[in-house]
């Protein structure tokens, strides 16, 4: 019988939901033009034609990108800046976050105190650039791991997470022999899975999206992201750095076409593993940002 409790709907609720269903539609427009112009048969494409369906189907565009190198280069950059800068950023945010719960560290005060302040105060581009230089790491992936191994804010929610799990855990723990690393192994990372789960997807989609350090860090194309390729491609309008090449008597695929299919095949990643984390979200920031 809980649906005669069930609150009935008023014409606002009635008209928030089409206004936003509206907006949700139209907001789908753009994708849906790239996607469909993306798989438009080279042979059929006419410029400045809006494309909600391709007049004739064709991978021509993804099969031509997928064989370029420029492409298979910013694929592997961006592949490894992701996997490797996720990796590093959950081991030293768990790690530091945890340390910091721990009112005994010595210095604990001192580093929450230069977290905090980083939340207000940034060294700025150029300072960031000499630093970088200095280390002698231009023109190297790791010029966009090391700089961004965490943040201010993703420690403070780790933190806030971790003491929001029941000290007795650890206390139960450390009487049975446990030290504090096999506290934090097998206590605290276990229980933390949801916000792993969360923040391994938050930091993928940071290093998968990155584009202004690479820009400025790296100069060697062949070491380019995805994101500085695609900005070559769509922003600049060039498509000669994926290799446009063909005799006289082949269809050449549309430059227009390469840019939209470039553009879905960057998105596709993380579109792909989106769903599988979504649920985490919710439960993994709120449990962080909530202590009680």
């Amino acid at each position: 019988m809980s649906f005669i409790h069930q609150k009935s709907m008023t014409v606002g609720d009635w008209l928030n939901y089409s206004l936003l269903g509206l907006i949700a539609i139209v907001s789908l427009f753009p994708f849906l033009y790239v996607l469909s112009l993306s798989l438009t048969d080279p042979s059929t494409y006419t410029p400045l034609k809006f494309y909600l369906l391709p007049d004739k189907w064709s991978l021509a565009s993804y099969a031509y990108i997928l064989t370029t190198d420029s492409f298979g280069n910013s694929l592997k950059s961006t592949a490894f800046i992701t996997v490797a800068g996720t990796v590093l950023n959950i081991i030293i945010t768990f790690t530091m976050a945890y340390g910091l719960t721990k009112k005994w560290v010595m210095g604990r005060n001192f580093f929450l105190g230069a977290v905090i302040f980083t939340l207000f105060f940034n060294a700025g581009i150029i300072p960031n650039y000499i630093l970088v230089k200095e280390m002698g790491l231009l023109n190297s992936y790791w010029s966009l791991i090391w700089p961004s191994l965490t943040s201010a804010w993703s420690l403070i929610v780790v933190k806030s997470f971790m003491e929001s799990i029941h000290p007795e855990l650890e206390d139960s723990a450390k009487i049975d022999g446990c030290t504090d690393i096999d506290v934090f192994l097998r206590i605290i990372i276990p229980l933390s899975l949801p916000a792993i789960a969360a923040f391994t997807l938050f930091f993928a989609v940071q290093h998968w999206n990155t584009y202004f350090n690479a820009l400025i860090y790296i100069s060697d194309t062949k070491k380019w992201t995805l994101q500085v390729l695609i900005k070559q491609l769509v922003i600049e309008a060039d498509a000669s750095g994926v290799g446009q090449q063909g005799s006289s008597d082949e269809v050449l695929v549309p430059q227009e076409t390469i840019r939209m299919a470039s553009i879905v095949l960057a998105m596709l990643p993380i579109l792909v593993v989106y769903p599988f984390l979504q649920k985490y979200f919710a439960k993994g920031v709120m449990l962080g940002s909530v202590k009680g």
